[in-house]
């Protein structure tokens, strides 16, 4: 007979937690115990402590999973490494509650963490979601990351993209943006179109200088290896060997994100961001990134990664605001059809 508790099972588990150290269990718990408080609202959780002796109450697979994350922020604690909200809430989004409790009926080995090593740092990804997009991004030559700002997507895309530049993958890197004007108007910005659409790549900037250096991508630019381009320049081409990534793919039309996909050639892979409630194209124009979903979902070659709010890696407030925005968006839409 079996008598391990189920994963939706109410269980308690005593955990002692050594070196005992009252300063380290000091800086674990946090002020007035508010690490704690933070680790139980997140899992569903109690957790009570008297020293070094813990005491975690909730569902199964929320026990182990909190069980596990003490013993590993204690660990860091005692090695000197600080313990803040902020950083809490990033190791919270890989304490592995969801691929507990996928895993736990069957016993299932978990895979092995997708670490992304670039020339200037190695990038974990956080969460079940991130751990599956890299995956993904790793074994197919068309993937799709779809889901709310802070999740990550075109972060983890450029670490892939770096990595495979420096094991030699591929011979080139392409990142590229529609240039839709979310508001502001091009036209009053200085220069040309590619220094007008700049501002708009400053995210891709950003993600290259810090896993690269500012002189290998300025090298990189000039001889052409790294490639920043509006989508209206990806016409007429056929791209081989090279890692391409569409950044902001809501902003695309169905015809913008056809003729995208139809530019990858041998050797190349492709990631597709963007978040569809954020579309900046005018009104009556369909995205092309919703079009595509349901087209392309359940085609052999091409994966589909759908972030969720649990998966931003942001400040906690930024979580909150995506939640706050969906349920004004939910109600504001059920009111619409009700008065209809």
């Amino acid at each position: 007979m079996n008598n391990e508790a189920s994963p939706q099972q109410t269980t308690q588990q005593s955990l002692t937690l050594e070196p005992n150290d009252a300063r380290h269990l000091a800086l674990l718990c946090g002020q007035l115990d508010c690490h704690l408080r933070q680790i139980e609202e997140r899992l569903g959780i109690t957790i009570s402590a008297r020293g070094n002796q813990f005491q975690i109450q909730g569902p199964a697979v929320n026990v182990r999973a909190g069980a596990q994350l003490l013993i590993h922020l204690y660990a860091e604690v005692c090695q000197g490494v600080g313990l803040s909200p902020e950083s809490l809430h990033l190791n919270l989004q890989q304490s592995g509650v969801e691929r507990l409790a996928e895993t736990s009926q069957e016993g299932a080995a978990v895979e092995a963490i997708q670490v992304i090593r670039t020339k200037r740092t190695s990038i974990k990804p956080r969460g079940v979601n991130q751990q599956a997009y890299v995956r993904s991004i790793k074994h197919t030559d068309i993937n799709f990351g779809i889901g709310p700002a802070g999740t990550g997507k075109t972060y983890l895309a450029v670490a892939c993209a770096v990595e495979a530049l420096l094991q030699e993958q591929v011979r080139r890197i392409l990142l590229v943006r529609p240039a839709v004007e979310a508001g502001e108007k091009l036209g009053f910005l200085p220069g040309d179109l590619s220094q007008k659409i700049d501002p708009y790549l400053r995210p891709l900037y950003d993600a290259l200088y810090e896993m690269l250096g500012f002189e290998t991508v300025n090298k990189y630019i000039e001889r052409n290896i790294i490639e920043v381009a509006p989508l209206a320049f990806m016409r007429g081409r056929t791209l081989n060997n090279a890692f391409i990534i569409l950044d902001e793919a809501q902003n695309t039309t169905r015809e913008q994100m056809k003729m995208f996909l139809t530019r990858i050639g041998f050797g190349s892979t492709a990631v597709i961001t963007g978040d569809a409630t954020q579309i900046d194209l005018p009104r009556g124009s369909q995205s092309g990134l919703t079009h595509v979903s349901n087209i392309l979902e359940g085609v052999e070659g091409i994966g589909f990664t759908y972030f969720a709010n649990k998966d931003v890696v942001r400040h906690p407030l930024v979580q909150r605001i995506v939640e706050a925005y969906d349920t004004h968006e939910q109600n504001t839409t059920q009111l619409d059809k009700t008065q209809r």
